[in-house]
């Protein structure tokens, strides 16, 4: 039986506007999707890491909600 999942990163810009990106897991296979602009790519290792890495490069969102 096939298990899905979906979890998200989220990052804030130095605007004060938060960036979503989703992660959907279906067994072995991790999609990501940024929620703001549309981005997407299939990731089987470190898909949050990806999805960091994307919120940094393409939106300049780097502080953390969960450590603010």
């Amino acid at each position: 039986m096939v298990q899905i999942g979906t979890s998200r990163v989220s990052r804030w810009d130095q605007h004060g506007r938060e960036h979503v990106v989703q992660v959907r897991r279906e067994g072995a296979l991790r999609t990501i999707r940024c929620d703001t602009c549309g981005w997407r790519r299939g990731a089987q290792f470190l898909p949050w890491l990806k999805a960091e890495e994307h919120l940094t490069e393409a939106h300049q969102a780097t502080v953390d909600p969960s450590k603010t």
